[in-house]
């Protein structure tokens, strides 16, 4: 075939892969050394050799069609052949060394994530619900968000979040899966079927800093940790491995449930963690006349975050009372949180303001090192 390259369309043509992201990294696919080469024809034709990470990559259907989308709309350009390759081993370390060293990135001194663990004093009161939906919540607002499912007995998250998939895997980095704009990483994805995980304190704590470490989240603006219930070892790794981050203490109106929970919010007295809040799950239920039954009482969200301002002599506010609605249910049972598949219901509404009320606190800048020199 008679067809010459033409510069400027070429030159046009890898701006737009500029906008094509690595659906997994979330980044530039040009940022991250995986075009090989880009040229575009005078004959409206163009050709680009994309480099994948893994030969096995998942996503590589993905990358095709948004390679594509990127380069026929580019005014000139009517076809797009793209040709696959794999990185070599030296370039997937080049790849690896600038995305992330084995540290907790999110204690680093330029790092300006909210980290904001999810706990309760007891199970069955919806937290993992919560996690997950204030998590998509904060993603349709415009937010990088993260999850990590740190209830390593008692994974639930990927369920909730629909996704079947098992992450990526880089040599010894770990691309989390995405769902509904969120990046999700639990032990659910690493077992076969409904197998138990039988661990102990250090395995516990050696999985959740792995979490930490062997994860590429990238810059996140809040990491979401859906905690186990009570006090026990994983409760105490977050504070050692996540000094500075935060718990958000869930509950249902119910008296007994708020003293119980209050242990899980009190243990900001040991760990010098802040409570962010309290939320109130299952407040209340409309029923068909437009009516509201309380079927758990009421008031036991209010009770405890008076109980935990008191205890913490801190400010601790109730930020929201989630009611009870079949379709928070159903929505997790299919792996669409109901904040995505009916954000119009008054519990997606709820989360919403929780999620904005928790997320739209000013990253601080307070302590960082500017790369400005005065004149």
């Amino acid at each position: 075939m008679n067809r010459a390259v033409d510069a400027d369309l070429t030159r046009r043509l890898t701006a737009a892969l500029g906008s094509v992201q690595d659906p997994e990294l979330r980044r530039p696919i040009t940022d991250l050394g995986m075009v090989a080469s880009a040229e575009a024809y005078d004959d409206g034709s163009a050709a680009v050799h994309v480099l994948l990470t893994i030969a096995g990559c998942p996503l590589r259907n993905t990358i095709v069609e948004d390679v594509t989308a990127a380069g026929t709309g580019v005014p000139g350009i009517r076809s797009v052949e793209v040709e696959l390759g794999v990185m070599t081993p030296e370039q997937r370390q080049a790849l690896k060394d600038g995305l992330k060293s084995r540290v907790v990135p999110f204690t680093q001194p330029n790092s300006l994530t909210r980290v904001i663990g999810v706990a309760s004093g007891k199970g069955g009161v919806g937290k993992s619900s919560l996690t997950v939906n204030l998590a998509c919540a904060m993603a349709a607002d415009g937010l990088r968000v993260g999850v990590i499912d740190a209830d390593v007995h008692g994974f639930s998250v990927p369920g909730l979040m629909g996704i079947t998939q098992p992450p990526t895997r880089v040599d010894e980095m770990i691309l989390p899966p995405v769902a509904h704009g969120v990046k999700v990483i639990s032990i659910g994805m690493f077992v076969e079927g409904n197998q138990p995980v039988v661990w102990r304190g250090p395995m516990l704590h050696r999985a959740l800093e792995q979490f930490l470490t062997d994860v590429h989240f990238g810059d996140l603006d809040v990491l979401l940790l859906d905690l186990p219930p009570g006090t026990g070892d994983i409760a105490i790794s977050v504070s050692q491995l996540l000094p500075g981050s935060q718990l958000l203490v869930v509950t249902t109106p119910q008296s007994a449930a708020a003293e119980v929970a209050e242990r899980a919010g009190a243990v900001a007295e040991t760990t010098g963690q802040e409570v962010v809040g309290v939320v109130e799950n299952m407040s209340w239920l409309q029923l068909p006349d437009g009516t509201r039954m309380e079927p758990f009482g009421s008031g036991g969200g209010a009770a405890l975050a008076q109980r935990l301002r008191d205890r913490l002599d801190a400010e601790v506010p109730l930020l929201g009372s989630v009611p009870l609605e079949p379709e928070l249910r159903e929505g997790g049972d299919a792996g669409v949180p109901i904040v995505v598949g009916r954000p119009d219901s008054a519990a997606s509404r709820e989360i919403r303001g929780i999620a904005h009320r928790l997320a739209h606190r000013p990253r601080g800048l307070a302590g960082l090192r500017l790369d400005v020199t005065p004149r």
